[in-house]
């Protein structure tokens, strides 16, 4: 991805979370330089900020997301089963736009549409070696009630719904109708190991550098 097209999506997302009433935290809108900093120490350490992915296929309107994590804890917190044992992210997906299938072996996530489009989730269970069960049927808690479906069924969502996904389901999605504003609540989040796709793709975009960063993604840092 093109830094310019990154900063573009940034400035975009921004204006689109603001249209459901979200505002980012303060640090969202450092400058590079004060993202460098040793005040952001922590913020660089627990992977905050944003996140703009093309899953390194260079297709971002048909396959991406936006991200951006506004709090994290330790996975040695997580190890010692007390302190900060979980995350936030806010994220947007454009209609149509794939998410693709892939699970995490550490982080139980509750997905939920906060506003825009349909949210699609297209799910699979895990078979005895973790991967794609082609079979077997799924089941999943949807704001308190069991929904189970066959091997890649699909559960829509609309705006105020979520799905909770424990670790080893295999999940994809993207939003029907309009974007899709996507709150996720979660465990410890590790963005760099925690991410196994079904196809050999990456988690984090190829920048290249035609014009200066707007704001650091996280993985510049």
């Amino acid at each position: 991805m093109k830094r310019s097209e990154v900063n573009r999506i940034i400035a975009k997302g921004d204006a689109f979370i603001r249209r459901f009433g979200h505002i980012l935290p303060p640090f969202a809108y450092w400058t590079p330089e004060q993202m460098r900093a040793p005040e952001a120490a922590t913020i660089r350490a627990r992977g905050l900020g944003w996140d703009i992915t093309d899953y390194g296929a260079g297709r971002f309107d048909e396959m991406g997301l936006f991200l951006f994590t506004t709090r994290n804890g330790a996975l040695e917190d997580l190890k010692r089963g007390r302190g900060m044992l979980y995350a936030e992210k806010i994220m947007i997906t454009r209609r149509d736009q794939l998410s693709p299938m892939h699970r995490h072996d550490l982080k139980a996530e509750d997905i939920i549409n906060r506003g825009g489009g349909t949210l699609v989730i297209e799910l699979f269970a895990p078979d005895a070696e973790g991967n794609v069960d082609e079979r077997a049927r799924v089941t999943v808690p949807c704001d308190g009630v069991e929904r189970t479906v066959g091997a890649g069924g699909r559960i829509a969502l609309a705006p105020g719904e979520s799905v909770t996904l424990m670790p080893g389901v295999w999940h994809a999605f993207w939003a029907e109708g309009d974007d899709c504003l996507i709150g996720e609540v979660s465990t410890v989040n590790d963005d760099k190991t925690d991410n196994i796709f079904r196809e050999p793709i990456g988690r984090f975009s190829d920048i290249d550098e035609d014009e200066g960063p707007v704001h650091l993604l996280v993985a510049d840092y």
